[in-house]
């Protein structure tokens, strides 16, 4: 690993700052779980490596039943799945904040990073799509918020620009008949890196018997991870049924571009998003009805 410089602001000015002074040399560091393996592997250079973990803002975590749940960007994995009242309001949350890496990752680890990170695998940034998360990002000409299907341009890019900084996620407050669930393929029991993964969330009318509205995102299986729109859209105003679900596992399916590569193939990864697809939404429909 090459030698770096490194500062840990203590406000989001201070960063920004540092940040905008600095241009391509500075990388913000969250959990640094991705970053220094990549600096270690020569993946990538930092000469002044930015930890943003001693910021307060950064770290708070704000959930009200009627508004919603804001994370800070650097708030740790263990700090989700690990808080009841969370993981009752957003269980696909959890789906993906419990198997990322394993415990010692998961002390460090954030969905921010994972976000900004911009891996096609990213675990948590399915789920945060199919959630309809929200990013607030800070920087030299104020405050933004980015859908966060539109942060990651490329693997391993994002849509913040120079000076700026992810401070939050949001995510709207769950709705009664609402569920959600992330599952991926791995060819381990853990600690791997998904084949495909897919995040799904639903919303059911109050007989629980048809669908309002759905939202279905990919990972693993496109240069970013993928938002199906049309696969989601596909399901509302339909019946909960076999035929519905088939239809948008279909769809996810179509929006896929996935390649062949040493973990699997363009055939293999096609037909894990039409399993996963049928799966996550079968579990959101189960917790959308209360199971």
């Amino acid at each position: 690993m090459e030698p770096f410089e490194f500062v840990s602001p203590s406000s989001i000015e201070e960063a920004v700052k540092v940040l905008a002074s600095n241009g391509n040399k500075a990388r913000i560091m969250a959990g640094g779980t991705d970053m220094l393996v990549q600096m270690r592997a020569g993946r990538r250079t930092a000469p002044l490596v930015v930890d943003i973990k001693g910021i307060p803002e950064l770290n708070a975590v704000s959930y009200d039943a009627s508004k919603g749940l804001t994370l800070g960007a650097a708030v740790p994995l263990y700090k989700i799945y690990q808080d009841k009242t969370l993981a009752a309001a957003y269980p696909g949350l959890m789906d993906a904040a419990s198997l990322i890496g394993g415990i010692q990752i998961q002390g460090r680890a954030t969905i921010g990073g994972n976000i900004c990170n911009a891996a096609p695998s990213g675990d948590a940034i399915p789920v945060v799509i199919a959630l309809g998360g929200t990013c607030t990002i800070a920087g030299p000409n104020g405050t933004r918020e980015l859908a966060a299907e539109d942060v990651c341009t490329a693997p391993g890019r994002n849509a913040l620009e120079d000076g700026e900084i992810m401070v939050s996620i949001s995510f709207p407050a769950p709705k009664d008949k609402s569920g959600a669930s992330y599952l991926r393929f791995i060819p381990r029991n853990e600690m791997d890196i998904a084949v495909a993964g897919v995040g799904s969330s639903v919303q059911l009318d109050a007989s629980g018997q048809n669908f309002v509205s759905a939202r279905i995102s990919l990972a693993s299986v496109a240069p970013t991870p993928v938002f199906a729109k049309e696969a989601g859209d596909s399901l509302a105003g339909k019946p909960v049924s076999e035929e519905s679900i088939q239809q948008a596992s279909e769809l996810a399916q179509a929006a896929a571009k996935p390649i062949s590569d040493m973990r699997g193939t363009i055939r293999q990864r096609t037909h894990l998003i039409g399993v996963l697809t049928r799966r996550t939404l079968n579990n959101a429909i189960e917790r959308a009805r209360g199971g």
